[in-house]
């Protein structure tokens, strides 16, 4: 397959291993528990009206909550190959970085989330606006979900259109790769997504401690759109499992390397989250 040429992404400063993940859990044990029973109510109460047909439609493609359905990154031509080597099962969805690899994306037996990641949240190549509503309403066809960060959902509306006429799932995602926000700082951006006509949201934050692990955890008793909930930093592996465990419908993972600090490679993430899920039901 082409590719357009990228810049390879520069390596983060190392991320905390399991070692450090089995130390943390017991920081986490009790906000894990509190959390898991707040994350079991009903979602959906307060959705906007104009919404409520299609995202009855669109959201069958998602998950079932608290499913843990983890997402291998396609950020490069060897991400790429590996991702179309995986055998069944061994992630539920694949992530395509337009922004890093263009428009050639190829068939998968995984489904799709297409983006083309904007320059301020991490997107490479400097793309303009014009340039990634091009590229995205190109990938949607192939796409059963399109990520798009919310502070475009308005500038790339006809890509939002588009989704919509086709029946894929819009998501509006946002990336702090400096902090964690305060909790009605995040709260304002989900109610801005859903008004804005996503139909899921995904939360991605810089985490040094407990707490801030703990104000992502919050996120979740808003009871309303489906929300992917993620840290990054040096607590970011540590929080890809308790989020995971606790309602964060998807969950991601590098296939050839990390382009942040604290991601998990996919296959090790798919593992722990079964394990988890395994020892829940026990």
């Amino acid at each position: 397959m082409k590719t357009q040429e990228v810049r390879q992404p520069e390596r983060e400063a190392e991320h905390c291993g399991i070692t450090d993940f089995q130390e943390l859990q017991i920081d986490f044990v009790a906000l894990s528990k509190h959390e898991r029973k707040m994350s079991t109510k009903p979602r959906g109460t307060g959705q906007s009206a104009r919404n409520t047909d299609t995202k009855n439609k669109r959201n069958t493609i998602l998950p079932p909550p608290r499913s843990g359905a983890v997402v291998g990154i396609v950020d490069s031509y060897e991400a790429c190959l590996k991702a179309l080597r995986l055998p069944h099962g061994a992630v539920d969805f694949l992530e395509w970085r337009g922004d890093c690899l263009g428009y050639e994306i190829p068939k998968s037996k995984f489904p799709w989330i297409v983006t083309a990641r904007h320059p301020a949240e991490g997107g490479k190549n400097s793309m303009s606006t014009a340039a990634r509503r091009d590229l995205l309403l190109a990938l949607v066809p192939a796409a059963d979900i399109v990520d798009i960060e919310v502070r475009s959902l308005v500038s790339l509306h006809s890509v939002v259109s588009q989704a919509n006429a086709r029946g894929v799932l819009v998501m509006g995602s946002f990336h702090d790769f400096n902090k964690t926000p305060t909790l009605s700082r995040l709260r304002d951006i989900i109610l801005r997504a859903e008004d804005q006509g996503a139909s899921a949201v995904k939360i991605a934050a810089h985490t040094e401690t407990p707490a801030d692990v703990a104000r992502l955890l919050d996120l979740f008793s808003l009871n309303r759109l489906p929300l992917a909930v993620m840290g990054m930093g040096p607590l970011g592996m540590a929080s890809r499992v308790v989020l995971g465990s606790c309602g964060s419908v998807f969950n991601y993972g590098w296939l050839h390397e990390p382009n942040v600090s604290g991601q998990w490679a996919a296959k090790d993430l798919a593992g722990i989250l079964r394990q988890c899920s395994v020892q829940d039901r026990d």
